[in-house]
């Protein structure tokens, strides 16, 4: 599936989660996400973006390992069903609004943290989407940077 229609849907499954564990499971999914974006565009994203995108491999994937991970089928995991990375830019556009809502949701779940356990897992994540959204951020700017020299080596 594409991953612009995969961070779609984890956007969604965020917005409708509720309570703590359902949104903790999908923050998992939306880290476990842009892991796989970042390992896709790392082999073969556009070379400007391979060094970033290994970060945000990197950054997406300690995200995930701060949360426990949840118990699903290997149908129900949103990075196994990437399949397609076509518009690097969308992708990018779309992911940077979900890792900014996954830190929003973490935020909610730390503030009414029962226990400091929690509230110390939820800092952990939120630190680790900040970064990887930063990543994300970068390769934009990158991929901007890139589209204005396009036109300007056309016309050598």
């Amino acid at each position: 599936m594409d991953a612009v229609r995969l961070i779609l849907a984890s956007r969604r499954a965020l917005a409708g989660s509720g309570e703590a564990p359902g949104i903790l499971a999908e923050v998992w999914q939306a880290q476990s996400l842009a892991q796989a974006i970042g390992s896709r565009l790392a082999v073969s994203g556009p070379p400007e973006l391979r060094g970033e995108a290994l970060g945000l491999t990197e950054l997406a994937g300690r995200g995930c390992g701060v949360l426990d991970a949840p118990d699903l089928d290997p149908d129900e995991l949103l990075a196994a069903q990437l399949t397609e990375l076509d518009d690097a830019h969308r992708a990018l556009l779309c992911l940077h609004a979900l890792l900014g809502e996954v830190g929003i949701a973490l935020l909610g779940i730390a503030s009414t943290a029962a226990d400091e356990a929690t509230y110390w897992q939820c800092m952990e994540a939120i630190d680790a989407a900040d970064e990887s959204r930063d990543r994300v951020r970068e390769m934009l700017r990158r991929l901007a940077a890139r589209d204005e020299a396009l036109p300007e080596a056309e016309l050598g």
